[in-house]
C-alpha cells in the first residue's frame, strides 16, 4: 500500500529526475550548440554518480548546521584562490602578496584578497588607543579618537589602489596576471572626506601639502600636494562593508583615488599641514623615477591608463577550439574608462571590446570580447584608453620615451601567446 506521502514523495522525485534529464539535454545541446564539446569529459577526481539524473551524494545527508561557520570562508574547493606570496623571499617584513587576478571576476577585489604591501610589517593597533593627529599650519590643532572620524558625515566609493612597481621593465616576466600586476585591487571605501577635516582645523594661508604618517614601525611618510586633500581625498575606516582588515590600515588609513599605493598611507597616525613637502625616505630613496639623463623625478602621483586580459591569461589552457569569451580589466588614476580595444592577431587589428556597467572614475572596469578560437597560435592583448584621450603605450614605446633605468609606473600593454594546445604564456617572455 502506498500513502498520499508516498505518492507525493514518487511524484516529486519523478518530477525532478524528468527535470534533471531534461535540463541536461538542453544544456548539453547548448554546449554543442555554441561549439563547447569536451566538457562534459570526466576528470580525475570526478564521479559519474553525481551527475544528472543521478542525486549527488551532497543531497543525502544534511549539511553543516548553522553557526558552524560564523564569519564565513569560501568553499574549499576554491582553496587554491589565495594570495600570490613569493616563496624565496629573504625576508617578509618589508614585502608584497598580490591579488589573484587571472581568478577574479567583476570589479571588486574580496577583502581577504587585496593586494598588500608593508614596509615594517603589520601593526596591531587597538582602536581605542589609536589617535590621529592634526597639526601645522592650521587655526587649531586636533586630535582625533576614532569615534571622533566617525561623527563626521561618511560617504562610501568604489576605487581601485595599485603599486607604483606593477610590473618590472626588466626579465624575467611573471607568467601570470597576478605575477604581472597583481598589485592591483579595487574595493568599495568607508570613510569621511579628508576636506572636512581639514576644514574643522582651518587651513592657514601657505598651506600647500599635508604630510602624512603611517604608525607601523617604518613610520612610512608621504607628502600629499593640498589640491588633491580638496578634492576626493578620504579618511577610510571601512572595506568592502567592513572594518579596514589589518593588512589595510586598520583602524584608518588615507586614500587618494588614482594615486600610486604607496601614498595611501596606511594605519594613519598624523597629518601635518605644511608649505613644502617633506621629501622622506620614501620621497629620496625610493618611488622617484630615473630618467634617461640621469635625473631623478621627484613625484608622480597619477598611475595612467592600463588594462590586462585576466581570462585566458598565463599559466590557463583552452581545452578546445571553438567559443572562449576574452575578459579583462582596465582602470586609470586619470577618470574613466573610455573604452578598451582587443587584438587576438599580435597587434594587426583590433575590436571594442564591451565594457560592464557600470564604468567608475579611478575604479576597474571589466570587459568582455567574445571570440572564437580556430585552434591556431594567437597573440592576444587588450589597449585602455581613458577619458582624457590618452591611450594605453605598448612596451617598445614606454622604453623608447623612460630609458632602461625607469622602475616605477610601466603601464605598457601585455601580450599573452596561445599556443596550438591551448597552453597561453607571457608573449613578452
Amino acid at each position: 500500500m502506498t500513502d498520499t506521502a508516498d505518492i507525493d514523495e514518487n511524484t516529486a522525485a519523478t518530477s525532478r529526475r524528468r527535470f534533471l534529464c531534461k535540463s541536461g539535454a538542453l544544456v548539453g545541446g547548448a554546449v554543442i550548440a555554441g561549439g563547447l564539446a569536451g566538457s562534459e569529459a570526466l576528470g580525475a577526481s570526478e564521479s559519474a554518480d553525481n551527475f544528472p539524473p543521478n542525486v549527488p551524494e551532497w543531497m543525502k545527508t544534511p549539511g553543516d548546521p548553522m553557526g558552524s561557520n560564523p564569519y564565513g570562508t569560501p568553499s574549499p574547493f576554491e582553496k587554491g584562490v589565495i594570495k600570490n606570496i613569493p616563496k624565496n623571499l629573504s625576508q617578509y617584513l618589508s614585502a608584497s602578496g598580490r591579488t589573484p587576478l587571472q581568478d577574479l571576476d567583476g570589479i571588486i577585489t574580496p577583502s581577504g584578497l587585496f593586494y598588500e604591501r608593508h614596509h615594517a610589517g603589520v601593526p596591531t593597533i587597538d582602536p581605542a588607543q589609536h589617535r590621529l593627529m592634526l597639526h601645522g599650519l592650521v587655526d587649531k590643532s586636533l586630535i582625533f579618537t576614532m569615534d571622533d572620524i566617525r561623527r563626521f558625515p561618511s560617504e562610501s566609493r568604489i576605487h581601485f589602489l595599485e603599486c607604483s612597481g606593477n610590473p618590472s621593465y626588466k626579465k624575467p616576466y611573471g607568467k601570470t596576471a597576478s605575477d604581472l600586476v597583481g598589485l592591483l585591487s579595487c574595493a568599495e571605501w568607508t570613510g569621511v572626506s579628508l576636506k572636512l577635516v581639514l576644514q574643522e582645523a582651518g587651513l592657514q594661508a601657505g598651506a600647500k601639502w599635508v604630510v602624512a604618517e603611517g604608525a607601523d614601525a617604518a613610520g612610512l611618510t608621504r607628502s600629499i600636494p593640498i589640491e588633491k586633500c580638496l578634492d576626493d581625498a578620504m579618511l577610510v575606516y571601512s572595506q568592502n562593508g567592513e572594518r579596514l582588515r589589518p593588512q589595510q590600515g586598520y583602524p584608518l588609513r588615507l586614500l587618494l583615488p588614482g594615486f600610486e599605493g604607496n601614498m595611501n598611507v596606511k594605519w594613519l597616525r598624523r597629518l601635518r599641514v605644511a608649505a613644502e613637502p617633506t621629501y622622506s625616505r620614501e620621497e629620496t630613496s625610493k618611488y622617484t623615477d630615473l630618467m634617461p639623463d640621469g635625473s631623478a623625478r621627484d613625484f608622480t602621483f597619477y598611475l595612467e591608463a592600463k588594462s590586462i586580459i585576466t581570462r585566458p591569461s598565463g599559466g590557463q589552457r583552452l581545452s578546445t577550439p571553438g567559443f572562449h569569451e576574452i575578459s579583462g580589466i582596465a582602470w586609470s588614476g586619470h577618470g574613466k574608462i573610455r573604452g578598451v580595444d582587443v587584438s587576438v592577431d599580435d597587434g594587426k587589428s583590433w575590436q571594442e571590446a564591451q565594457l560592464q556597467e557600470p564604468v567608475l572614475t579611478r575604479a576597474l572596469t571589466r570587459f568582455r570580447l567574445p571570440w572564437h578560437w580556430d585552434g591556431q597560435p594567437a597573440v592576444i592583448q587588450s589597449r585602455a584608453t581613458d577619458e582624457t584621450g590618452y591611450v594605453q603605450p605598448t612596451l617598445a614605446e614606454l622604453l623608447a620615451v623612460r630609458g632602461e633605468n625607469y622602475y616605477y609606473h610601466n603601464n605598457a600593454i601585455w601580450p599573452w601567446r596561445i599556443a596550438a594546445g591551448g597552453e597561453v604564456t607571457n608573449a613578452n617572455a
